[in-house]
């Protein structure tokens, strides 16, 4: 994993702390919140149903680990996937993390004027393919399935990539910009573009379970409005929100 740059760490770490009350032991200050990338249109409108009283981060869910085990201290971690959160678990990091969401992971394409049309086009001559890179979750989920199919095919997809991104909303910008005919992201991604993007489902035995994980971090400074942001993410005003973005419940153990 990368190093984060420590200008760009210091740079979060200000901003973080900058959002909270430090006098504010009971936890009464807004929450503050990391969050993956592919979660922001849901964690916005939670933030906004329940008064606006949080601060939310955005980025690749390991960019946002590797702040976490370099010091920076939100209130609320939550990741495109279990992995991440439950690493830091085990490294004390956070405290025990819950699932509350799923989320499904499809080919997108251009709405109008696609190259592509299933996933066995993508290995077609001259297609160009957008992609996260191996260390987030969309992209772990993307070579899962890649990994499912047999290795000619697999080589042939993987010799159309064109751009591999640090977090789901560089494959969609990707996408939406027209410099690439196909990406992989969640489903979510593509409702969030309003018409731009169309979703080709994938196989249903190629489908990766997508479950996101969210803990509560070690010495947050604000413990009871990180547990209600947490409880309103499970059964509130935030599952209810991320239904409304597409987010399915959380899978099935």
């Amino acid at each position: 994993m990368a190093r984060v740059p420590v200008l760009a760490l210091a740079l979060v770490a200000l901003v973080l702390s900058a959002c909270g009350d430090s006098s504010d032991s009971g936890g009464s200050g807004p929450v503050v919140v990391s969050a993956a990338a592919s979660l922001k249109g849901a964690f916005t409108a939670y933030a906004e149903d329940t008064g606006g009283n949080a601060r939310l981060s955005f980025a690749g869910s390991d960019e946002l680990a590797a702040q976490i085990r370099q010091g920076v201290r939100p209130d609320v971690f939550a990741a495109a996937n279990t992995k991440l959160p439950d690493v830091l678990f085990e490294e004390g990091e956070v405290g025990e993390p819950q699932v509350f969401a799923g989320n499904r992971l499809v080919l997108a394409v251009p709405a109008q004027g696609a190259k592509v049309g299933s996933l066995d086009e993508l290995a077609g001559p001259g297609v160009t393919i957008a992609v996260g890179s191996a260390s987030v979750p969309v992209g772990s989920y993307t070579r899962d399935v890649l990994g499912r199919l047999p290795a000619v095919q697999e080589r042939a997809i993987l010799a159309n990539v064109r751009s591999q991104e640090p977090d789901v909303k560089g494959v969609v910008g990707k996408l939406t910009q027209g410099a690439v005919d196909a990406g992989f992201v969640y489903v979510t991604d593509v409702r969030a573009t309003k018409g731009a993007l169309k979703a080709i489902e994938l196989p249903k035995g190629l489908k990766p379970s997508g479950a996101y994980g969210v803990a509560i971090v070690k010495g947050a400074k604000h413990p009871k409005a990180a547990k209600r942001f947490v409880a309103g993410l499970l059964d509130g005003q935030g599952a209810d929100a991320l239904r409304k973005a597409g987010f399915e419940p959380p899978p099935s153990p």
